[in-house]
């Protein structure tokens, strides 16, 4: 390969670091035509110069770590944050064609009839806010949520709005947020990955595209634990290979890997020594993390937690805020579950006793070690439900609501956000946006804000273009901060 194309593969590379003695060897005498780059301005100079270092955060942020609750399949905000107490009036009738034209829907007509709520709201706290009576811990710590009750979305199918919610685009390919912000700020902590993901429901329809690091180096994936027994399989040492020999086995493979580095300038070898170091140090720190016996009673009762080795939520919200004290950066948990087409009344009944108690908890739990200013926290899914009922007798559905993306709810709490209040409006059915709407991409350019980072210069450079989290779109909803 001459030098000419070596970099023309290599400009496609990202995050790529060539070194001096691959490009000595591989240019020669033909070394001097670097010059040619200073007339093609700074975008190859960018690429060959890429490095997977953290590019730092643009001014000081109230959040340090972000624990994102995500609840895959999507709740209904009609049952659980937004009464409309006119759908009660038109129970049974369909919606006027005004209301649902334009407007793509699943798996049901615009002219189904509508459902109105099953469940009684109360208003809560000095804020008043608004909430079902399936949430009755989360209605106690009212006053320390921001419910944003306008948020909009551009996809309304499961899998594709997930990875939407997460990457900014609907399609498996691009860095998930937490990638990005672990590109834009680094770890806190050698000792554990800045990105962990947990799963506590029944999968999740984006599958690993919503953790991905996508063009990003492979280093900025989330790291997916178990919850329970071994946090990650296949990180214990064989038998009869004791400490010593697997730091000896780990220098040696590292020296290996980096003449192979310096040989070919793949950053991909960075990941591969990065991991390997990681692999070694979880074997140690993981397992203390995981181990809930030094927990309080008091503690475990606040979360809803009757045995520390059965997986649940509540076990997967107090391991957030474990790792949260040791610096863990970005945290997914993933509960799926809610897509109830059919029976929402028992499917959400079920849901919010899973969830409800350990969501409350962790809020409350941050807020009283002082952790809860330096944490954002945020609930949601990845869209919402329609005011309109589902029902289907050859699937076997009855009494559900369709996928809605135009209108649901997502509630944020400590991090910068300002708590007690409610933000946003949708009209009298809950089909709309009518007040302060705001779209997937501003609330991604709101939570890297409270971090410290401006959306729109957290960029990469891939396939010649920069990219971001939110392409081109987002603006920071400055009314959210405190």
């Amino acid at each position: 390969m001459n030098c000419h194309n070596s970099l023309f593969a290599r400009q496609h590379l990202p995050g790529n670091s060539v070194s001096r003695r691959w490009f000595l060897r591989e240019c020669g005498l033909g070394v001097g035509k670097i010059g040619l780059a200073s007339l093609m301005g700074d975008a190859m100079i960018q690429t060959l110069s890429a490095s997977p270092e953290p590019i730092g955060a643009n001014y000081r942020g109230k959040a340090k770590s972000v624990i994102h609750l995500f609840m895959a399949g999507a709740p209904s905000q009609l049952d659980l944050f937004d009464p409309k107490p006119e759908l009660a009036k038109l129970d049974g009738k369909p919606l006027p064609p005004s209301v649902t034209s334009g407007q793509r829907l699943a798996f049901i007509r615009p002219d189904a009839a509508v459902m109105s709520s099953r469940f009684k709201f109360a208003q809560h706290g000095q804020s008043a806010a608004w909430v079902s009576e399936l949430l009755p811990h989360t209605a106690k710590i009212a006053d320390d949520l921001c419910f944003v009750k306008s948020v909009k979305t551009d996809q309304f199918n499961h899998a594709p709005a997930q990875i939407f919610f997460n990457t900014g685009f609907l399609q498996p390919g691009r860095p998930s947020i937490g990638s990005w912000v672990t590109y834009g700020l680094g770890s806190m902590n050698e000792n554990l990955p800045a990105f962990v993901v947990l799963s506590t429901g029944a999968g999740v329809s984006g599958g690993a595209a919503n953790w991905s690091s996508g063009f990003l180096p492979t280093i900025y994936s989330g790291v997916r634990f178990r919850n329970s027994g071994d946090p990650i399989l296949n990180t214990a040492s064989p038998r009869g290979v004791d400490d010593t020999l697997q730091r000896e086995t780990i220098n040696v493979t590292a020296e290996l890997n980096r003449m192979q580095l310096d040989s070919v300038g793949d950053p991909e070898i960075s990941t591969r020594i990065a991991a390997h170091e990681m692999a070694f140090r979880l074997q140690h720190s993981a397992p203390e993390l995981t181990d809930l016996s030094g927990e309080s009673e008091a503690t475990l009762k606040m979360y809803g937690i009757d045995d520390i080795k059965k997986p649940s939520y509540a076990r997967a919200c107090l391991l957030a805020r474990r790792m949260v004290e040791r610096g863990v950066r970005f945290i997914n948990i993933y509960h799926e579950g809610w897509d109830a087409h059919s029976d929402l009344a028992g499917n959400h009944s079920s849901m919010c006793k899973a969830t409800d108690q350990a969501s409350a908890a962790l809020v409350a739990d941050l807020k009283q070690r002082g952790l809860l200013d330096e944490t954002l926290v945020v609930w949601g899914g990845e869209f919402g439900r329609t005011p309109m009922v589902e029902t289907n007798p050859t699937l076997g559905r009855s009494l559900g609501r369709d996928h809605h993306p135009s209108a649901f709810t997502v509630w944020m709490a400590g991090g910068g956000i300002k708590g007690g209040q409610s933000y946003g409006e949708t009209d009298d059915l809950g089909y709309h946006v009518v007040d302060k709407p705001v779209h997937v991409h501003d609330l991604q350019a709101t939570i890297l804000h409270c971090l410290g980072i401006d959306h729109e210069r957290l960029t990469y450079l891939y396939a010649g273009r920069h990219f971001r989290l939110t392409d081109v779109h987002g603006s920071v909803v400055k009314d959210l901060m405190a």
